[in-house]
């Protein structure tokens, strides 16, 4: 991320997004413990990824398979891929963070429905010192750069007067944080979609399996198609067993897709 301007006024320009795992399951062990002996049965598992265990708990209760059948997770939920029993899938979750990324993804994100969100608000924080996020095929041109710096920074001028004109326009709110929402829910009507902005969400393996096949595709925006790989990368080591049979494929661009053979999970 190229950040931390000297001035307030300085342009900061990011292009890397940043992706973080804040959130993951814990498994009650004493309660399936609970569950096993009433049912009479005998189970355990070789995971210690809370999600991985969990599916195959859900997957057995299908059957009441406990103590048949394939013996590893591994074996277990990789036949649950190939058969696309993608539902099992679903009681693995997790939280993310993610930062330097532009309002013109998280449009994006948002449409896919199964995951939650919460994104940073336009119209309690001051955007006056927001960095922008500016796409690689821009960046690599210097005339086209130019371009895309001096849009942003007439947007950012244009920003700054509206907040400043319209605080004044309210004099007559008293509530002081009032005001300023006010302000700056107005304001930011002339703010671009390259905005960075900083979103949280949480979703399920089978939620973010279809994330990655769609967003990781070849076919998808730069941007997302960025963190679809970044997630990926992180859910193969958070959730090897679910995630093992995607794939990284090097383009032509110099840049990653994802790909996997068991699609629609």
């Amino acid at each position: 991320m190229e950040a931390a301007a000297t001035s307030p006024r300085e342009l900061r320009i990011v292009r890397e997004p940043k992706v973080y795992v804040v959130g993951r399951q814990v498994v009650s062990d004493e309660a399936v413990a609970r569950f096993l002996q009433d049912e009479d049965r005998t189970w355990q598992t070789d995971t210690e990824v809370g999600a991985e265990k969990l599916a195959e708990i859900a997957g057995r209760v299908c059957y009441m398979s406990y103590g048949r059948g394939r013996r590893t997770n591994a074996d277990f939920l990789s036949h649950i891929v190939e058969v696309g029993h993608g539902s099992v899938l679903e009681h693995g979750v997790w939280s993310f963070v993610i930062t330097g990324v532009s309002r013109s993804f998280t449009h994006e994100l948002i449409r896919h429905r199964h995951f939650s969100y919460s994104q940073l608000s336009q119209r309690y924080v001051d955007e006056s010192d927001s960095a922008f996020v500016e796409p690689d095929v821009i960046a690599s041109d210097p005339a086209l750069h130019a371009v895309w710096c001096e849009a942003v920074n007439a947007a950012r001028a244009g920003y700054d007067s509206l907040v400043a004109g319209l605080e004044a326009k309210f004099t007559d709110v008293e509530d002081r944080t009032l005001r300023r929402k006010m302000a700056r829910q107005a304001a930011r009507s002339v703010l671009p979609n390259a905005t960075e902005t900083k979103i949280f969400f949480t979703g399920n393996a089978r939620a973010l399996r279809h994330f990655i096949e769609l967003r990781g595709s070849e076919h998808a925006d730069v941007e997302i198609r960025k963190v679809a790989v970044a997630i990926l990368r992180l859910m193969q080591v958070e959730a090897p067993n679910m995630f093992s049979d995607y794939m990284l494929v090097p383009l032509a661009d110099g840049t990653l897709a994802t790909h996997t053979e068991h699609v629609k999970v």
